[in-house]
């Protein structure tokens, strides 16, 4: 099977993994709106996949977390990738393998992201340690606003800690204050392993990944105008988002080395099979 050129043009065959993805997608998106407005139970609670060590944390989030999305743009351009590039996929491929792909870059993304989490919740451990050699406002302040921005982006919460930070300043000799920080401080942690991510983009990306393997010269159409070849849109990609994961700017809310691990155990998968099975191409 050769591809020279790819581009969309209307939502007509669907192979069947593909056609049931969206299906079930779509489902558990509903699904979420119903229960929310009507019976005030917050599935992405239930079905998002939190921090391995959080209270809500469950086994089966490593799965259901694929199928959790955010809103409805959130839901429209993952569907829309998982279309657009696992429709030829799955057609090279057949249905059994482009379900495994999926399924392994999906819950391979999670485990590379909760590895990540890790990491970043020792690096909050050493400067929580770090503050409390020198519990002053100044290295609290700093602490919040490196791991924490996110909170800091509502004007409320800016408020409240610029008022805590100056009421300490003036007070540097009680200690309630250095405590009431330190609770904050874990509270806020607390709340981001509570906090569930959710969304099919690691597997997306693990597709995105495999289709500029297999069909390295197919043009690409970027904002349907825009040719360029897809081994060159992925690594542009990739590189973009191990940029922004090394940024490391948790105001975007996007789980950066979640799409990277979708893309490594992708590559991972592709290269096995290759060589597998000399007659994979």
């Amino acid at each position: 099977m050769s591809y020279q050129q790819y581009r969309p043009t209307s939502f007509k065959v669907l192979p069947l993994v593909v056609k049931n993805l969206l299906i079930i997608n779509g489902l558990f998106f509903l699904a979420t709106w119903v229960f929310q407005n009507q019976y005030e139970i917050d599935l992405t609670n239930y079905l998002g996949l939190h921090y391995f060590s959080s209270q809500y944390f469950r086994p089966y989030q490593l799965i259901t977390y694929m199928f959790m999305h955010g809103g409805f743009d959130h839901l429209f351009f993952n569907m829309f990738a998982l279309w657009m590039f696992g429709n030829a996929l799955e057609n090279f491929w057949g249905p059994k393998r482009f379900l495994i792909f999926y399924m392994a870059t999906g819950i391979g993304a999670a485990l590379i992201y909760m590895g990540y989490q890790s990491f970043q919740y020792f690096r909050v451990d050493m400067a929580v340690n770090d503050f409390l050699n020198n519990p002053i406002p100044e290295e609290y302040y700093s602490l919040v606003k490196k791991y924490f921005s996110s909170y800091l982006d509502i004007p409320q919460n800016q408020s409240e800690i610029d008022l805590f930070v100056s009421q300490w300043s003036h007070d540097l000799g009680n200690k309630m204050y250095s405590q009431h920080a330190l609770n904050d401080i874990n509270q806020l942690v607390s709340f981001q392993k509570d906090n569930p991510m959710i969304g099919a983009s690691g597997a997306v990306f693990g597709i995105l990944l495999a289709f500029g393997m297999l069909f390295p010269n197919t043009l690409l159409y970027v904002y349907f105008l825009i040719p360029i070849k897809a081994k060159w849109f992925v690594i542009l990609y990739g590189v973009a988002e191990l940029y922004s994961g090394i940024a490391n700017n948790p105001g975007d809310n996007v789980a950066h080395f979640a799409h990277l691990g979708g893309m490594l155990i992708g590559f991972v998968l592709i290269k096995y099979w290759q060589k597998k099975n000399k007659s994979f191409y």
